[in-house]
């Protein structure tokens, strides 16, 4: 690769944010560095960076520079350790993104995954904004909805979550117990009035007045808590509810509420070696051992 010498530099540089300390990291004379970056900036015709008093800034080129040469330099590694024979013992890092709510279906395999690549340092993102993968945000992301088609991404199925009615047996001691085809005077948590993607949505909206929501919320996480606290009726991951046996089932999970998982990889990455390990990982507690 042309200039790969001049990129892996420019890397460091952006990593560590002085010349000094790309020096340092490299092994190399800080006019090296200074040398090397302005052989690429020739290159490229334009800055790759914003020099400051406290150190060096991409530019929007420069940030574009670094998506790549990332990559280029996860699959160099990744290449060299496999030429070494040291494929069972990978190292580097691997971040996991998905929604909190997702963790304990994930959780499994990044355990599975560490003690078997313990020299791995594993980040687990958590939250509703999208890792833009192809800026090296994460490595794997578990996303849920419609597959997504973005065309450098690799997509497979995880899987499908169901979700069901439930109430804690302090509400039903408290409140009787529900009956799914008469629920009035019943509360609940949850959200109507609200636009939302909960594949539940539409059967709150139909099903439940404003005036019945003990507590209002969108959030999954908050739902399960006020469920199991006892506030009211609210719709749950079948995953989340099997274990606990304080809660009683209204309606069963069934097909009628489901939501897809996806794993999603970018091009560039899915073939290197730690990835595999963890989507081996993924696959192997997705099919049904540990869950």
């Amino acid at each position: 690769m042309d200039h790969w010498t001049e990129l892996r530099t420019a890397l460091m540089l952006a990593r560590h944010g002085t010349v000094s300390a790309a020096a340092d990291a490299l092994g190399v004379h800080r006019a090296t560095v200074n040398r090397h970056v302005e052989v690429l900036e020739s290159v490229f015709g334009t800055p790759l960076f914003q020099r400051h008093a406290r150190g060096y800034t991409l530019t929007d080129a420069g940030r574009d520079m670094l998506d790549v040469a990332s990559r280029a330099d996860e699959m160099f590694a990744d290449l060299a350790g496999r030429s070494r024979g040291q494929a069972g013992r990978l190292s580097g890092s691997l971040v996991v993104t998905a929604l909190a709510g997702v963790a304990p279906l994930v959780m499994p395999a990044v355990r599975e995954f560490h003690l078997g690549h313990p020299e791995i340092e594993l980040e687990f993102r958590a939250g509703a904004e999208l890792a833009r993968l192809e800026h090296g945000e994460a490595h794997v992301a578990v996303r849920a909805g419609p597959k997504p088609q973005q065309p450098d991404y690799v997509v497979t199925l995880f899987r499908r979550l169901r979700f069901g009615l439930y109430a804690s047996r302090d509400y039903v001691a408290r409140a009787g117990h529900p009956d799914p085809d008469r629920l009035v005077g019943h509360r609940f948590v949850g959200a109507v009035g609200t636009p939302s993607q909960l594949p539940y949505a539409d059967w709150m909206e139909a099903n439940v007045p404003p005036a019945a929501l003990a507590l209002r919320t969108t959030e999954p996480l908050v739902t399960h808590a006020a469920v199991c606290e006892g506030l009211g009726i609210g719709f749950l991951a079948e995953h989340d509810a099997m274990v606990r046996p304080d809660l009683v089932t209204i309606i069963p999970p069934g097909d009628a509420w489901p939501v897809t998982l996806w794993t999603v990889t970018h091009v560039d990455l899915h073939r290197t070696s730690k990835v595999q390990a963890f989507l081996g990982a993924l696959r192997s507690f997705a099919s049904g051992k540990g869950l």
